[in-house]
């Protein structure tokens, strides 16, 4: 829009020619001709006629296997290279950059809604999950380092947590750390009586 503009005033108001203003602007003289006698509705769209290339047979393919993968786990997904030897098998005779380019754009429009349709639920039902793990912490206690373990649990749906340190990871330890966090978080009836 702005070369339109500057065109116009160095028509108008410098009094040059198209054939002047061609020269100084760059542009051919027909394109200078029809921006000067062409209403002005905007920036000029250019439209390319759409016409078939090589790949045109097989993108339908192609755009198939992509969606395909989509389901796939990543390292399942079949490369570039490998669909296109796949069309190559099948008759493409194009080259592997036209197939490339039509990947990469696929991904950019189509592909982006396919892998978006994944969701973690982030609510839970009361009693539904936990989390539990152990952490290796150290303590000073009356000078001496000790190294502990610490069972950490989280309800999921509450978020409520317990955090009970012990000397190892023993079995032992495991079930009484889930007898002892569950009492605690109120999830079982009784089990106070036995720690």
């Amino acid at each position: 829009m702005d070369m339109i503009g500057r065109i116009r005033r160095l028509h108008v108001r410098g009094k040059k020619s198209e054939r002047e203003i061609a020269r100084t602007t760059g542009l051919s003289r027909n394109t200078v001709a029809k921006w000067l006698n062409g209403p002005l509705n905007g920036p000029p769209k250019y439209r390319r006629a759409a016409h078939s290339i090589k790949l045109t047979a097989f993108e339908e393919a192609l755009k198939r296997a992509l969606k395909a993968d989509g389901y796939r786990p990543k390292r399942e997904r079949r490369t570039a290279r490998a669909l296109y030897a796949e069309i190559k098998a099948a008759g493409y005779d194009g080259g592997y950059s036209r197939v490339t380019d039509f990947i990469r754009e696929w991904r950019r429009g189509e592909g982006q809604g396919a892998s978006t349709h994944a969701f973690v639920p982030l609510a839970f039902e009361l009693g539904e999950a936990f989390q539990f793990d152990w952490s290796e912490e150290g303590l000073v206690v009356g000078g001496i380092y000790y190294r502990l373990q610490v069972s950490h649990m989280k309800l999921c749906a509450s978020r409520a947590f317990w955090l009970v340190a012990y000397p190892s990871q023993g079995h032992e330890m495991l079930f009484y750390a889930h007898t002892r966090s569950f009492a605690a978080l109120g999830g079982l009836r009784g089990a106070a009586s036995t720690t």
